[in-house]
């Protein structure tokens, strides 16, 4: 049995839906706080502080949406 046969652990990850408008709060790391989302595009989301009003462009972040086992890696597309 080759690698690419055997089932591995593997983390899924799925890009986060933003929506203008949207009242966020991230959690931890470096954009902790709160945040409105004032712009989004395939590559990007804009941000707006609540409290300084100042603006920041990042590029979109994903989220762990699941984990799997026997999981065959990698996938072929």
């Amino acid at each position: 049995m080759t690698d690419k046969e055997k089932g591995h652990e593997v983390y899924i990850f799925r890009a986060f839906p933003f929506e203008v408008g949207q009242k966020i709060y991230v959690q931890s790391g470096p954009r902790r706080g709160d945040w409105e989302v004032i712009g989004v595009d395939d590559k990007k989301v804009r941000l707006r502080c609540p409290v300084s009003f100042r603006e920041f462009e990042w590029d979109r972040w994903y989220f762990l949406v699941e984990r799997r086992e026997n999981e065959p890696w990698p996938h072929r597309h």
